[in-house]
């Protein structure tokens, strides 16, 4: 948390009054945001250096700090402005006479860098009359209009501060004197203010809150707003532990500091230019010094000799320090230390007597010889110490007869007979680190108190070297990654919970038996092939990328996930593991992608929610048994022939992807969606899920009638049923469709039906009826829609690729005026569109009933898109506003090579694709609402077109790309004539505009 606080000063207007002119107005204020500091200091800050002057010169290594070189920036460049800006205030009251007992109102606003703006409201608006309240007499300054500190209060709300109407305010008391007095200042100046009656009156315990958040440079940036915030940010709680890593302070004002806080209890020189002499001074000044950190620098024989005189000192560091000239030993001695670590330091010898010494930590340090007089101490940290030899390092471990913890990483020389001297009289040994040890065996080794043994790296650990580790009955973590010639493995520990063997090349037989046992760590060991398991407390397993794994036993009665993804060489064997009875009863996730070698899985659990067989090409035979499973993943397992889910929880299921399934059988209560697309060899198939309401069976050309006759009975809820490319299914088969009463989306695309009349009797909420490519459809098959009025709910009808006539489209399109969705997409047959012809007037304009003597009010079409793609003989599309297409929004005619003439008026019309209409000639357009216009390779010349957008006048996007007869100068007519185009494509410029 930053603070950056500058004072603005800003000066009103004067005002006028009847009876005199008053001062002007005054406002200062004090901002909390990001800028930096912009103005001088006040005199009294400036003259204290010994308190926080210093930091104005404190440099940052490695930033943090903005500034040049640092710690503090405080430009000086707007003083001459801001003096100026005060010396005309003041010759403008002396020019309106006033007088030193003319009090100015000062407006302070506490703006805490929430994100608020400051406030334009001038002191002068508030009102006279809250003087009263607001002044306190006996402290001669005013009260505060404190906030509330519940965090809703808005900040941004401000506090004003009014002194009295008369009060005095004199120059020398201003917050920031230094802004307002300069060498021209007279002796009877009129603008003048006391801090101690215009302040910002925070509470003491608040600022104190505030500030424990802070830094020492944000802290001394504080302490440059007022004299509260100084003294406040200078309160020896904030300045306990003087941290100075890193950082360019000199000497002097080192010992300032020491001076200032001599009750400091720790300090941090590391990285400091002149380390050694800060650490002493730092001895002989803080008598109350717990915690010292040093390093990168030389420490002299001074400094361990005047560490004796240092008594409240507990903890040390030295990192990457010379100690001592490099031919002497180095010792330290104290009574009080507790902790010391003496990191990456070069030096000869190393002796360490602290009677209450309870960590040391030698690591990576370059001494070859250690002794140590600590009879307490608990651990020891000789990581990395490479010129330790192994005689040194059993005389430093076993004079600590207390020892808990040993790391002895990457000590190279260590030798089983040390690891046995140390366990023979460190009997409280809890943690050992004796990675990268290639000479340890842990042959006849006994550390009967060990709870963690780490073992990386050594070469030396075979499965003889289980004995030993069996010994430890209290052992909980056991690491042994990289160790190369461990071949098997076999423990039975009652405390072990956590276990690592990452590549461990020659690692063949695993055969754990923990009840707490939570963690196992086993990867790249490629000739893993035998794993035995039991644990009351394992949740998650983890054994990916096991090539050579066979065999596989658990008895894990709390485990629930299991990844055994890429281990090619598991058996149907494996089934039973995770089936009922197979020792892991609250399974609830299983994932075996990949797992080539399974080629018949049965699955009967009680528990199991997700299963994944993605990648499984073997399985040619899958029967899943779980009533609550939700997923099951069969993404390339495409050589699946039979599939039986009864009973499944599944909710929805994709066998589409499963080529060669000829059998299936399914119980799913629960389940909603099914698709079996592609399934082309499936011819026996039972589905019963009542619940199902999506059924798509497309191109499954095995299915019959008796199929679809089963299914509408056990699933009556069905909605959308897809038979596309189904063309065993018959009349017998539509007939069914009577039990789905929900029934609303039917697509019979690419059969070989000829009569439509089962559909038009059972279907009779249908919404949606797609026959593509039927291309045994009669003339007449679709008589009942606009003679009949059969399906009279049916709005969208695809009839793409079929061979109806001319006329029967004509009659269909004509009488079916509650159709909003229409595609005649290929219709060979279908020849002009035009809905001008006398054959529909009587359509258009209404008729005269003459049995009842009426006007039969024409209707208005409902249709909404209409699509005509590819009909290699129309000729001719004529909409005119007879035609009552009111609603409809879209028009495809694209590819329609033979269309010449085009002339539509349609108000609501927004989208016309004309596009590859090569022998378009003539455009007549009357769509006042058009946005999007594609004549891509169409014939027509650019006067066509540009006549033709006249009346578009909310066109947007224009295609002409391709178009031979339209050049790249056309585009500037084209603008002119329709003003609201946007984009316009071209052949020669892709986007325009």
């Amino acid at each position: 948390m930053k603070i950056w606080c500058f004072p603005f000063l800003c000066f009103g207007e004067e005002e006028e009054d009847n009876t005199s002119i008053s001062t002007s107005r005054n406002s200062c204020y004090f901002y909390c945001c990001n800028k930096g500091i912009s103005v001088n200091e006040s005199e009294e800050m400036e003259n204290d250096d010994s308190a926080l002057g210093f930091w104005a010169n404190f440099q940052n290594v490695g930033g943090g700090v903005e500034g040049e070189g640092s710690g503090l920036q405080v430009n000086y460049e707007k003083s001459e402005h801001l003096l100026q800006c005060v010396n005309d205030v003041e010759s403008k009251c002396a020019a309106s006479g006033g007088s030193e007992s003319q009090g100015v109102k000062v407006d302070v606003n506490l703006n805490l860098g929430l994100g608020g703006q400051p406030s334009s409201s001038s002191s002068s608006k508030i009102a006279i009359g809250r003087e009263n309240c607001d002044y306190d007499i006996h402290k001669k300054r005013l009260k505060v209009h404190s906030f509330s500190l519940d965090w809703s209060t808005n900040f941004e709300n401000e506090t004003y501060f009014l002194a009295a109407e008369h009060a005095e305010v004199r120059d020398e008391d201003l917050p920031y004197s230094s802004v307002a007095g300069n060498n021209t200042k007279t002796d009877n100046d009129t603008l003048k203010m006391d801090d101690s009656e215009v302040r910002m009156d925070l509470t003491d315990d608040l600022l104190h809150m505030v500030f424990s958040f802070l830094d020492h440079i944000d802290l001394c940036r504080a302490a440059r707003v007022c004299k509260q915030w100084r003294d406040a940010s200078s309160h020896e709680d904030f300045w306990r532990y003087l941290n100075f890593e890193n950082r360019v302070i000199s000497a002097q004002q080192f010992e300032d500091m020491c001076r200032r806080y001599p009750n400091a209890t720790a300090v941090n020189v590391y990285g400091t230019p002149d380390m050694y002499t800060l650490v002493m001074k730092a001895i002989y000044s803080l008598r109350n010094l717990e915690i010292l950190s040093l390093g990168k620098g030389q420490l002299g024989e001074t400094f361990f000799q005047a560490l004796t005189d240092c008594h409240m000192l507990r903890s040390l560091t030295v990192n990457d320090a010379t100690l001592g000239n490099g031919i002497q030993e180095i010792p330290f001695y104290h009574d009080m230390l507790r902790d010391l670590h003496i990191v990456k330091c070069r030096v000869l010898r190393v002796s360490v007597r602290c009677p209450r010494l309870e960590t040391l930590s030698l690591k990576r340090s370059s001494m070859p010889h250690v002794v140590l007089n600590c009879p307490l101490l608990r651990e020891l940290d000789i990581a990395s110490c490479h010129k330790l030899s192994d005689a040194a390092i059993r005389s430093a471990a076993i004079s600590c007869p207390l020892l808990e913890s040993l790391d002895m990483a990457n000590c190279s020389c260590v030798s089983d007979e040390t690891l046995r001297e140390i366990g023979n009289a460190c009997l409280n040994l809890h943690i050992l680190d004796a990675s990268y040890c290639p000479n340890i065996s842990l042959e006849s080794v006994r550390l009967a108190m060990l709870t963690v043994l780490k073992l990386h790296s050594c070469e030396g650990i075979t499965s003889a070297s289980m004995v030993a580790i069996a010994y430890s009955s209290m052992l909980e973590v056991l690491e042994l990654d990289n160790c190369s010639l461990l071949t098997s493995l076999s423990l039975d520990l009652p405390r072990l919970q956590n276990i690592s063997l990452v590549h461990c090349r020659k690692f063949v037989d695993l055969n754990l038996r923990s009840s707490v046992l939570s963690s196992i760590t086993v990867s790249n060991c490629p000739s893993l092939q035998r794993i035995n398991i039991t644990s009351n407390s394992l949740k998650k397993l983890v054994l990916q990328k096991q090539e050579s794994l066979t065999t596989l036993a658990l008895q894990c009665h709390c485990l629930q996930e299991v990844d055994l993804t890429e281990c090619e060489s598991l058996t149907n064997s494996i089934c039973e593991v995770f089936s009922n009875g197979g020792g892991c009863p609250v399974l609830r996730s299983l994932v075996l992608d990949n797992c080539e070698s399974l080629t018949a899985v049965s699955f009967c659990s009680t528990s199991l929610v997700s299963l994944s067989l993605g990648g499984c090409r073997g399985i040619t035979s899958l029967e899943l048994r779980c009533p609550y499973l939700e997923h099951v993943s069969l993404d390339g397992s495409d050589h699946l022939e039979h599939a039986s889910f009864s009973p499944v929880g599944l909710r929805s299921l994709n066998l589409g992807i499963c080529p060669k399934l000829n059998a299936l059988h399914i119980e799913a209560p629960r389940m909603v969606t099914l698709e079996l697309k592609g399934c082309g060899v499936l011819y026996a198939a039972f589905i019963y899920c009542p619940l199902l309401t999506s059924l798509d069976a497309s191109f499954c050309s095995q299915l019959r009638d008796d199929f679809l006759s089963a299914t509408t009975s056990s699933c009556p809820l069905i909605e959308s049923l897809v038979l596309m490319s189904c063309p065993s299914v018959g009349p017998d088969g539509l007939s069914s469709l009577c039990c789905l009463p929900n029934l609303t989306y039917l697509d019979l695309s690419y059969t070989f039906l000829v009569n439509l009349q089962p559909v038009f009797d059972s279907c009779l909420y249908l919404k949606v009826l797609k026959l593509q490519a039927c291309k045994y459809l009669s003339d007449t098959s679709l008589k009942p829609l606009y003679k009949g009025g059969a399906l009279p709910a049916l709005c969208e009808l695809d009839l793409s690729y079929g061979t109806l006539c001319q006329s029967a489209i004509e009659e269909l399109l004509a009488g079916c005026m509650h159709l909003t969705h229409v595609s005649l997409n290929g219709c060979v047959n279908m020849h002009d569109l035009d809905w001008g012809s006398h054959s529909e007037m009587s359509t258009f304009y209404g008729s005269f009933d003459s049995s009842s003597l009426e006007y039969v009010q024409p209707k208005d079409r409902l249709l909404q898109n209409l699509n005509c793609v590819g009909c290699p003989s129309i000729k001719k599309v004529v909409i005119p506003p007879t035609a009552r297409c009111y609603h409809l929004t879209s028009l495809n005619l694209s590819l329609s090579s033979n269309l010449k003439e085009v002339d539509i008026s349609c108000c609501n019309l927004f989208f016309l694709n004309l596009s590859n209409c090569i022998s378009l000639e003539i455009l007549n357009l009357d769509c006042p609402r058009l946005t999007s216009l594609f004549l891509q390779s169409c014939n027509i010349d650019e006067e066509a077109v540009e006549a033709a957008v006249l009346q578009c006048h909310m066109l947007e996007t224009l295609d002409v790309r391709f178009c031979p007869k339209i050049s790249q100068l056309s585009m500037v007519p084209l603008r002119a004539a329709c003003p609201s185009l946007k984009r316009i494509f071209n052949s020669l410029a892709p986007s325009l505009f």
